[in-house]
């Protein structure tokens, strides 16, 4: 049975953009002038295993007269009442704006299932207004970019559970779409050679001398049953040292291919590893919410394995703390040795990196944590924490309500971040905790 979806918003937000994508096709203009959409455009869809119905409608506008606007509104109006699910969408760069208000209280009266759409929220610009979204009181919002097809799965899970029965429970998300496993490091760390020893082909070209790698090369991958998107890129050297503009351009590529991989492998000469350079790169990963693996090439060359591998480990604690839990693998490429733990430890951060945790298990746990260590009283009021919900993966990023949110202390953040990870196994990929203040009108007061 296809479920009949309205996506409805106020102008701009991104709706026909999103029509398109779940129709796969391009049926509906899509430009930055807004109130490109003026009537309804209707139009089959899919997504996983969803069937759907879908209704593009025009911009809602809070206007009751004669005018075009008005009667865009009244067409709106029409294809909620059609509808079997509203998806109502808003611009997480944006952040929530009064029509979005509006437009929200007309979706609680309606009586029909809402899903609330966060769009334009890939990157880190986006993620303060998808937060913000919460106050609209629709539950969680699904950070989603219908441009770029980011959230597609989190989008599916939200619709499905809007329309029990409808879904199947074998198909959690939607596609298959190939791990982008970037292979980043210094120049002449070993990237190059290490992707030959995984493809089992000369692919790249190899050599002593320092930089042979210019471009971000991919190449598509089947590794035990499971399609990859191997990136070899250009090594990376300190910014001073950076000479001319196809160096430049080769460095700017590679920086581009962190920002749109899934796992990045950091390739270390295990003589030199750790250095400013691996650590600047490390800490890039983790502030672009990408998920790290650890690689410290050269391996069989090492003399005094045991004692270097914990000298390496120890270094990597202190001089990384952010990627605190990241796997280090230690392998020689040209050997094929450590190539299968290499690829189980990127599986494992892939598979952490896109874990979802259920809100009521997340607010069970908060209660724990909570009583274990409740948060020390600010000038002499207490801060409480109210409720936590997962607003994303990919990263995995979390929203804490509480009151007096910007009082919470660093230390308390830090306490909750280390008990995610040991609670729910997410010990392998970065953790974003945001903290808010409770605007939802449906939540209790602040008292």
């Amino acid at each position: 049975m296809a479920i009949k979806l309205a996506i409805v918003g106020r102008p701009n937000v991104g709706k026909s953009t999103l029509f398109n994508r779940l129709a796969g096709r391009k049926l509906a203009i899509v430009d930055d002038l807004p109130g490109v959409t003026r009537d309804r455009r209707e139009g089959e869809g899919r997504l996983g295993d969803l069937d759907l119905e879908l209704i593009d409608t025009a911009g809602f506008e809070d206007v009751r007269d004669e005018s075009l606007a008005a009667r865009m509104r009244a067409q709106t109006e029409a294809a909620m009442e059609d509808a079997d699910v509203l998806l109502f969408m808003v611009d997480a760069r944006d952040g929530v704006t009064p029509i979005d208000r509006t437009f929200a209280d007309i979706m609680r009266r309606s009586g029909k299932p809402v899903v609330l759409a966060a769009n334009k929220a890939e990157g880190r610009a986006g993620e303060a207004g998808a937060i913000e979204a919460y106050e609209l009181g629709l539950g969680d919002p699904v950070a989603i970019s219908a441009e770029h097809g980011e959230g597609m799965g989190d989008l599916y899970a939200a619709i499905a559970k809007a329309m029990p029965g409808v879904a199947s429970e074998e198909v959690e998300t939607p596609g298959d779409k190939p791990i982008k496993l970037a292979i980043i490091g210094r120049p002449n760390a070993g990237k190059s050679t290490l992707v030959n020893a995984l493809l089992g082909a000369e692919r790249m070209l190899t050599g002593p001398e320092a930089g042979i790698t210019r471009d971000s090369i991919s190449v598509d991958w089947e590794y035990r049953g499971r399609a990859v998107r191997l990136i070899d890129t250009a090594g990376v050297r300190r910014k001073a040292r950076v000479e001319g503009k196809l160096e430049k351009l080769s460095v700017a590529d590679t920086l581009r291919a962190i920002r749109f991989a899934d796992v990045c492998v950091l390739v270390m000469d295990a003589d030199e590893a750790f250095e400013n350079q691996d650590l600047a790169l490390g800490d890039l990963v983790i502030r672009e919410g990408r998920a790290l693996v650890f690689a410290l090439a050269k391996w069989d060359k090492v003399e005094a394995k045991p004692e270097r591998l914990k000298e390496l480990k120890e270094l990597a604690h202190d001089s990384l703390p952010q990627a605190r839990g990241a796997p280090l693998v230690t392998l020689s490429a040209i050997a094929g040795v450590g190539l299968a733990k290499l690829m189980e430890s990127v599986f494992a951060a892939y598979d952490d990196w896109n874990a979802r945790v259920k809100t009521p298990d997340l607010n069970r746990w908060l209660e724990h944590m909570i009583s274990r260590h409740p948060p020390p009283a600010v000038r002499g009021k207490r801060i409480k924490p109210r409720y936590m919900a997962q607003i994303k993966a990919r990263p995995p990023t979390f929203v804490l309500i509480s009151s007096r949110a910007d009082q919470l202390p660093e230390a308390y953040k830090r306490y909750l971040v280390n008990g995610l990870r040991e609670a729910f196994g997410l010990q392998k990929v970065p953790i974003r905790l945001h903290v808010r203040a409770s605007k939802n009108p449906f939540a209790e007061g602040e008292g």
